[in-house]
């Protein structure tokens, strides 16, 4: 019995005594109830505030509401005890058959274990990374690399139809500046002073140089064009490259650039005008977001005709609601803080629910510390930490794990020794050990000719309860991690799992020794290692992490 049956059970006992008039419910009785692991050990397996919560609407107290739904509970198959405690907090105990269970169903659902239909239904629009092609990948753009396809993957697992979808912004000054300074590099000129340097400048204008010659006898503006078309391209294929061989492929490449020739800004800014969101100013075009909670109308159309950055923003928004996308997630850097309020009035603008159509997320600051010093500059881009100095450093998984370990809003220190050693002080190396060592296991009880078999009844250790009782939470865990966006949730869990599952092996003989013959206790057991490394595998596929058989 795992926490969302016990919950049907208890939904299923509120009714019985509502259709007996045992109780009262004027709002009727809800879909289900909150069941949780106790914090303290002696007050069962379970715990519900189920009575707290209903009580008053019954019109009686909390304590007498909880003797009625324990009296009817303990009746029910799979439930061994239940205590009513303090004010009216109900502690269950369940069978050790009904919790043994869980293995079972663990080991038979296999890699569709943990998923859910929370998100069914639902087309959601994963925007994230959206770095400029003007530079290798840094490392803001590292982290939301790890976090969005995380939760990129925990959206899917609850249901959801996902795509991933990186903004590629090839249309504005930045790009202005950076094919200025390929230029200026071709050219054996210093940078201009607003642009960019490092030697990956010099790599690109080399090769650009190399891909089309000619570029050496044009005038300056013509070169430039050419330096812009084929030097974009080849920075944006070096960060695809570099977020492919970061376990990161998005479905859709969508080029700012389209939004403008293909009229998509024209058409969002009529269907703003046609629901009176605009209004024409001192010679500018203006989108009403003040009334809709922005600290200010802004700027649609400059009175110079030129488009502002936020006409791009409509059309892009637009676009997505008319591909079909329920919901639209933009995952953005600590210094686009300033641009949530803009972001969800215009979504408001459009008649639509920022929170619900639009959800705009934000990542902190990551810093790199090296023998407790932070590393501030890349050999290669010369002013930022790219994404291949910390692949380098500590491999993909443990970049993946690492940015995906903390709270996406919560700035973070890597310490690349930490995460580089092969010890139980790096989170990732314990939650992959702990894999590696049941993978160990199986292939021993292969060589002894053990199997695993289910007799749920036989796991009644304290720490077999312990393991089960943690495997049976994965599935809450995955969807709180959905409906949260907070993929650190998952991580945090298989470090918990791992010394659980240690805390057993240490405890319960799991293959027989030597001689010993082999009994049911030995094939239960081992049915309970078997789903622990479901577990594992399940969620470190979630965070885009490998789970090693052998390490």
């Amino acid at each position: 019995m795992n926490p969302d049956q016990l919950s049907e059970t208890i939904v299923d006992v509120l009714e019985a005594l509502v259709a007996d008039g045992a109780i009262t419910l004027p709002d009727g009785v809800p879909a289900q109830v909150t069941v949780e692991r106790p914090r303290q050990q002696g007050h069962g397996d379970y715990a519900t505030n189920v009575a707290l919560q209903l009580a008053k609407k019954a019109g009686t107290n909390p304590r007498a509401f909880a003797d009625l739904v324990a009296e009817r509970l303990r009746a029910a198959d799979g439930v061994a005890e239940v205590e009513v405690a303090g004010p009216g907090f109900l502690n269950v105990t369940v069978e050790a058959g009904a919790q043994g269970q869980v293995a079972a169903d663990v080991v038979a659902a296999g890699t569709a274990y943990g998923s859910s239909d929370a998100f069914a239904g639902e087309k959601i629009d994963l925007e994230f990374v959206s770095a400029n092609p003007t530079g290798p990948l840094h490392l803001g753009g590292v982290r939301w690399a790890a976090v969005g396809d995380a939760l990129g993957r925990i959206f899917e697992k609850t249901g959801a139809d996902v795509t991933r979808e990186y903004y590629f912004n090839d249309h504005g000054a930045q790009i202005d500046r950076f094919s200025s300074s390929l230029l200026a590099s071709a050219k054996g000129e210093p940078a201009p002073e607003d642009g960019y340097g490092g030697q990956y400048i010099h790599d690109i204008a080399a090769a650009v140089v190399d891909r089309r010659p000619d570029v050496k006898d044009l005038d300056d503006a013509t070169a430039q064009e050419v330096f812009r078309e084929v030097g974009v391209d080849m920075m944006f294929e070096e960060i695809k490259k570099s977020l492919h061989d970061f376990g990161v492929d998005f479905d859709v490449y969508f080029h700012e650039k389209s939004l403008h020739d293909s009229g998509a800004v024209e058409r969002a800014i009529e269907r703003l005008t046609e629901m009176g969101n605009t209004y024409e100013s001192a010679g500018a075009l203006w989108l009403r977001t003040e009334q809709y909670g922005d600290d200010k109308d802004r700027v649609i159309i400059r009175s110079n005709g030129t488009p502002a950055y936020i006409s791009g923003d409509l059309g892009y928004y637009l676009d997505k609601r008319e591909r079909g996308f329920d919901r639209c997630f933009i995952m953005l850097g600590a210094d686009h803080h300033g641009y949530v309020g803009r972001m969800n009035a215009m979504c408001s603008a459009f008649g639509d629910e920022p929170g619900k159509n639009l959800e705009i997320l934000i990542g902190q600051m990551v810093n790199l510390l090296r023998d407790g010093e932070p590393m501030r500059m890349s050999k290669r881009a010369g002013t930022v930490v790219t994404i291949d100095d910390l692949v380098d450093a500590i491999g993909v998984d443990a970049s993946r794990y690492a940015l995906a370990r903390y709270h996406s809003n919560s700035p973070i220190d890597i310490d690349l020794d930490l995460w580089s050693r092969a010890t139980n002080d790096n989170p990732v190396f314990t939650v992959q050990y702990a894999h590696a060592r049941v993978s160990s296991l199986m292939r021993n009880a292969a060589d002894l000719g053990v199997t695993a078999v289910s007799h749920p009844e036989l796991l009644a250790h304290e720490k077999e309860g312990e393991l089960l009782r943690a495997l049976a939470e994965f599935p809450r865990v995955v969807k709180a991690a959905a409906e949260l966006r907070e993929p650190h949730r998952v991580a945090r869990y298989l470090e918990e799992l791992a010394g659980t599952y240690h805390r057993f092996y240490d405890s319960c003989r799991v293959l027989p020794r030597g001689d010993e013959d082999t009994t049911d206790l030995h094939r239960a057991r081992l049915m309970l290692v078997d789903a622990t490394r479901v577990v594992l595998a399940n969620g470190l596929d979630l965070l885009g992490v490998s789970a090693p058989e052998r390490m």
